[in-house]
């Protein structure tokens, strides 16, 4: 996905640094089950944002279990197929449906209201327009599900990051935490009942 708050064009992250995304050193700093375990259940369906090759989408399959799902959507189909790959490889195949989505459009409008919990984990900032995913993401959640988004701090300024939770409130989201994961500005947002 590409681009900042403003709409302005901004940079696709590489398909060959998913890789380096995908990497087990990269569960030194940020572990996947860490940060999911307290959101993820199992029998949920959820969503991963930006899924690239899977660091947090095979995860998030194990702790769905046989009953639950993952909906995983990328713009690089290259991701994509790493990451189908790879859940071969683990066995997890069966739980996890992947997309392609273009730059414009997330492609998720048929889940309104039937995801449990979403990621958006460092890819907002390369959205073109964060406003139109958002609002999409917010709309796939079901009333009282979570949404927890993170930024590469090095990516993204505090002041950046509090701009995307102005435009997450604007799509009717409300905060409901701040977990601490590494390197990241972070943030657990509520659907509220309406």
């Amino acid at each position: 996905m590409i681009a900042g708050a403003s709409g302005s064009a901004a940079h696709v992250c590489p398909w060959w640094v998913g890789y380096l995304l995908a990497s087990p050193l990269r569960r030194m700093i940020q572990n996947p089950d860490r940060i999911l375990r307290p959101y993820v259940q199992p029998g949920m369906r959820v969503l991963d944002v930006g899924s690239a090759m899977g660091f947090f989408t095979l995860p998030m399959a194990r702790l769905v279990g046989e009953q639950g799902s993952v909906v995983a959507v990328d713009l690089q189909e290259r991701m994509i197929r790493s990451l189908r790959r790879r859940a071969i490889k683990a066995g997890l195949e069966g739980r996890i449906e992947t997309r392609v989505c273009a730059s414009a459009s997330l492609g998720v409008d048929d889940l309104n209201g039937s995801i449990d919990f979403a990621l958006a984990f460092a890819v907002l900032h390369e959205m073109p327009d964060i406003r139109s995913a958002l609002s999409s993401i917010t709309r796939t959640l079901r009333t009282g599900t979570y949404l927890l988004i993170a930024e590469p701090a090095g990516h993204v300024s505090r002041e950046d990051f509090g701009r995307t939770l102005e435009i997450a409130s604007a799509c009717g989201l409300e905060p409901a935490g701040s977990p601490t994961i590494r390197r990241s500005h972070s943030t657990l947002l509520h659907k509220p009942v309406p």
